[in-house]
Order: structure tokens, then sequence, then C-alpha cells
């Protein structure tokens, strides 16, 4: 099957925005025979810490929660990452919900491994959210989840063949940690790695886009530019 990775422009803070734009991506992905489109981290807010902590009406409720229909819609599989209430009322998780092209809820996958001024804001997940799909298993990461080799190890010791990896990876070093984390994974645990990500203005950070898709072993399989909104598209196989 074919896979896309999505990169996005989101706009602060704007659900409605910024799920007609996914919406849009997962249908141009759709018209690039892909089965299956992820989205970057907080892909209907945007990476918008302070706004997150201060409106709890951007939590969603679930994974049926109305918002998303735009993209569950689309007729495609789909890897949306969003702020998703927990059962802590203070603080949400970071979640990637899971649909199928039937907009039915597949799996969710929440946020281990918090990255420095998250860890005032969310509460760190545990839902593994591993996935199959057309007769492929996926696993499930998130930003700098996947600087930690257990996290897509486990997906692979479960039988996984392609790690999802929902994502902000800003210019300066972030170009550099994109370029050695993903194609790594990819080789170290023999997994097609699909990296989606932000591009332009993301909270403190101006994403680098270059969402793209990796072989097992590490080789490029297809990649986007550093400034477009745009998706990645390329063959996975079981």
């Amino acid at each position: 099957m074919k896979i896309a990775a999505a990169q996005m422009n989101c706009v602060p803070a704007d659900q409605a925005a910024n799920a007609a734009q996914a919406a849009g991506l997962a249908r141009q992905a759709r018209e690039q025979g892909a089965g299956l489109v992820v989205f970057p981290e907080l892909t209907l807010t945007g990476y918008e810490l302070e706004a997150i902590a201060a409106d709890p009406g951007l939590w969603l409720a679930g994974a049926e929660d109305p918002r998303l229909d735009a993209v569950r819609g689309a007729g495609i599989a789909t890897a949306v990452n969003v702020a998703l209430r927990s059962p802590d009322p203070r603080r949400p998780v970071i979640a990637t919900l899971v649909h199928d092209a039937d907009g039915a809820h597949v799996t969710t996958y929440t946020k281990r491994h918090l990255y420095q001024q998250e860890q005032g804001v969310f509460a760190a997940g545990e839902h593994p959210g591993r996935f199959e799909l057309g007769g492929i298993r996926f696993s499930l990461g998130i930003c700098y989840d996947n600087h930690f080799p257990e996290v897509p190890g486990a997906g692979a010791a479960a039988g996984c063949r392609v790690h999802l990896a929902s994502s902000l990876y800003g210019t300066g070093d972030g170009i550099r940690e994109r370029a050695a984390v993903h194609p790594g994974i990819a080789r170290d645990h023999g997994m097609y790695v699909a990296l989606a990500n932000h591009v332009g203005p993301a909270g403190p950070w101006t994403g680098c886009g270059g969402a793209a898709v990796w072989a097992p072993g590490g080789a490029l399989l297809a990649e986007a530019d550093d400034r477009t909104p745009s998706v990645a598209t390329a063959e996975v196989g079981a």
C-alpha cells in the first residue's frame, strides 16, 4: 500500500482552519493513491502550548469529537495528533488518533516522553496504539518519543512494519535531528518510517518541513520541501 506523511503550516489555535487544511492534504494523499496519511504534532491547534494550557476548550473530548469530522470524512485512513482530555482534569495528553477510511476509530497513541516545556502542560501517556491496516502493522511515536529507541523498538518487536512519527522539527538544530533520528529508526529497527512535520511558524519555532518516508535500512523514498504544506507519498510493503 501507499502511505503519506503530511506537513502543515498551522493557524495558531484555530481548529476549524487546521482541520480544513488537514482534510485538504488528506484528499491530496488519497488522490496520489495513499491509503493512510499521518499529520504533525498538535495538528488541530498548532504547537501553541500557552493557548492549550489556558483554554481547555481546545482539548478534544475523544476520538469522535466533531472537530475531527472534516479529516475523518476525507476517504482515507488518518493519524491526527491533538491535545486530548485525560483522567487528569488539569492536563490533557498529546495523542495521535487513528481512524480508518470510513472514519471509524482504530486506535489511540499517547505521547510518553514530554519535551521540556510540555511537562508543565501535558500528562505523560501510556497507550501504545499499535494497529493493523491493509495487512500491515503500524506503530506510532510523537516527536521526542522517537529519540528513545525503545519506542520504535517495541513496535518492531511486536511485528510492526511501519513507524508513524507525528513531530515538530524546527530550523537550526531541528534540521540535523530530523535527518538523523528517522533514517536511524529505519536502519536500526528494519522498519519503514513516515515523518510528518510542521512548515513555517510553529509556536516558538519555525518548522523545517521535510515530511518524508524512509525504507527499512534508511533509504529515502519520498520527501517534501522546506516551505510548502504538502504530502510525501511512498509505497510500503508487509
